[in-house]
């Protein structure tokens, strides 16, 4: 979980914190306890910090892979 300071410490600390951050360490900066931003190293992937947003929430069936298979090969002539 990244680091959260107010945005007065962050004023204070924004170089080392800055630099925390650059070397992989992200932090939060609040304003009256509430969180605004996130700061996050530049080479490191947005994409990557929302894996698993959604664990549980659904389920793939077991046959994903299959689902629809005699209706697209009647689509496309492809009958085996």
């Amino acid at each position: 979980m990244a680091n959260t300071v107010n945005i007065h410490d962050a004023k204070t600390h924004l170089s080392r914190l800055v630099d925390q951050a650059a070397k992989g360490e992200p932090f939060i900066i609040a304003k009256a306890g509430k969180p605004l931003v996130k700061v996050i190293p530049l080479d490191q992937p947005v994409s990557a910090k929302r894996l698993g947003f959604m664990s549980g929430q659904f389920s793939v069936p077991g046959d994903f892979d299959t689902l629809g298979q005699a209706e697209i090969e009647e689509m496309f002539g492809t009958h085996s």
